[in-house]
């Protein structure tokens, strides 16, 4: 029997801005070993034009049933796609002329609650988040205004935020992203900068008017039953607003985008507020206003849609904020966003729980720490790993640099691996 070798000192990797930590990189081809750099675990199907069926579209395998998936669920789709997305994020006053080039480091957060604590109206937060939010259209590499989305203002400089999958398309065909406002103004917009693996992406309009930067609240406090709103523009339907609650804090969720091949990993917060295709980037508020989550995705169940996204069924996943406050950060300092990695491929096992190593890259935080192909792990910072995307969500949500403390399995012996996270753009 094989015991662990010693732990050498693992090397420093660069410093970054989605985990949070801090987004699958982009990546040209699907890789052949599933990665912790980009995994799919529930397939889905990327948004076709309105009332257009995907071509050849197969029912989504079924996925192996872990702690955090329900047996009826085949599939999370990403909410938009060429029908439909938008993310919301957070908003900030003041910012200076610098802000492309300062990130959020000259902007004055908005701690304030811009609505009286007692005022738990629904018309109300929409009254005051609806001027910031807006409908986002933007042109994709077969059709000129082919996808719809949602979006938040995030401040006076005309920064918009909302998910990676809504303007892919157009950034990769060269094409336009429009923005509407809530009152029907369109403005073109630049691409600042996005990231497949958090999906999320800043826009900048130049002379925005008429709008107010979004409150930007936190995911923290959350609990799960409390009230919260969805805004956003689904089916192309502009300035919606649905309710519901949180429904779940911290589920781990992957997403895919067929268009594209790539795959994000989401520390979700999961609430049954209806979310269509069209709503993806749009905002997910508390009941003061204030923006705790991006809209992203939503679970389907097989067979129950014509179509390769299907409706609401009240399970849908919002960014947390507080992953969105770091990645727009950096996207807004550098043009890019970063993620950690631990520099090892990992898959999940059909019959035991944890993420099993396939791969060790050499020079690697993982090689440096003594992981091996075959190991399992089976615990992150004291929380249990049940597969693949367990891991890898629980590792983006932390920082480049960070330190974390792996359970380790190998030949029927248990071992606390110390790894330090490397960095890679994506």
């Amino acid at each position: 029997m094989n015991d662990f070798p010693s732990e050498p000192t693992a090397p420093t990797g660069p410093q970054p801005g989605q985990v949070p930590p801090p987004p699958a990189p982009p990546a040209s081809q699907q890789p052949a070993q599933p990665t912790a750099e980009h995994t799919a675990v529930l397939p889905t199907y990327a948004g076709q034009p309105f009332g257009t069926p995907p071509q050849g579209a197969k029912d989504p395998q079924k996925p192996r049933v872990a702690g955090w998936v329900w047996p009826s669920v085949a599939a999370v789709a990403l909410v938009a796609g060429i029908v439909g997305g938008a993310i919301g994020g957070a908003a900030y006053e003041n910012l200076d002329s610098s802000s492309g080039s300062g990130g959020l480091s000259a902007v004055s957060i908005e701690t304030k609650a811009p609505l009286p604590a007692a005022n738990g109206s629904i018309a109300a937060v929409a009254q005051k988040v609806l001027p910031s939010t807006v409908q986002i259209i933007a042109d994709t590499e077969s059709e000129e205004q082919g996808a719809t989305g949602s979006g938040f203002v995030l401040d006076r400089e005309g920064h918009i935020v909302t998910n990676n999958h809504v303007v892919a398309g157009a950034d990769h065909a060269g094409g336009r992203v429009t923005v509407v406002t809530s009152t029907g103004k369109r403005y073109q917009a630049e691409i600042v900068g996005r990231t497949e693996a958090y999906d999320l992406a800043v826009l900048k309009v130049k002379g925005l008017e008429g709008v107010t930067p979004a409150a930007l609240g936190t995911s923290n406090d959350l609990q799960v039953g409390e009230g919260v709103v969805a805004i956003g523009s689904p089916l192309g339907l502009a300035n919606t607003v649905t309710t519901g609650i949180v429904s779940a804090l911290n589920r781990p969720v992957s997403t895919s985008g067929d268009a594209e091949d790539t795959t994000s990993f989401i520390n979700a917060v999961q609430t049954d507020a209806a979310v269509n295709p069209g709503n993806s980037g749009g905002p997910l508020v508390d009941m003061r206003g204030r923006v705790v989550g991006v809209n992203s995705a939503i679970a389907t169940v097989a067979g129950s849609s014509t179509g390769g996204q299907g409706g609401n069924i009240g399970v849908a996943f919002a960014i947390p904020v507080e992953q969105v406050r770091v990645t727009v950060d950096e996207i807004l300092r550098d043009g890019e966003a970063s993620y950690p990695v631990i520099g090892a491929s990992v898959s999940s096992g059909p019959d035991e729980d944890g993420a099993h190593v396939e791969a060790v890259t050499p020079g690697s935080p993982a090689a440096g720490a003594g992981l091996e192909k075959g190991d399992l792990i089976t615990g992150i910072n004291g929380h249990a790993v049940t597969d693949n995307a367990s891991l890898i969500v629980a590792i983006r949500a932390q920082m480049p640099g960070d330190t974390v403390q792996l359970t380790v399995k190998r030949d029927g012996k248990e071992r606390a691996v110390k790894v330090k996270l490397d960095a890679k753009v994506g």
